[in-house]
């Protein structure tokens, strides 16, 4: 890998990060069982991502 592609991995993982927290921090908030759910799904997929990117940097 090149220093170049390890700095866009380490930058994205950075994002996925950010979104988990975002994510997480609005759901708690959330009243509306549709909405949260959606909110919960869209956690999950950038859990799966950060995973995804933390494994290639590992």
């Amino acid at each position: 890998m090149t220093s170049k592609e390890l700095l866009y991995l380490e930058d994205a993982l950075g994002h996925e990060q950010y979104f988990l927290t975002k994510c997480r921090e609005v759901t708690a908030q959330l009243q509306d069982p549709a909405l949260r759910q959606c909110l919960e799904q869209m956690t999950h997929q950038h859990q799966q991502l950060y995973t995804s990117l933390h494994r290639m940097l590992g």
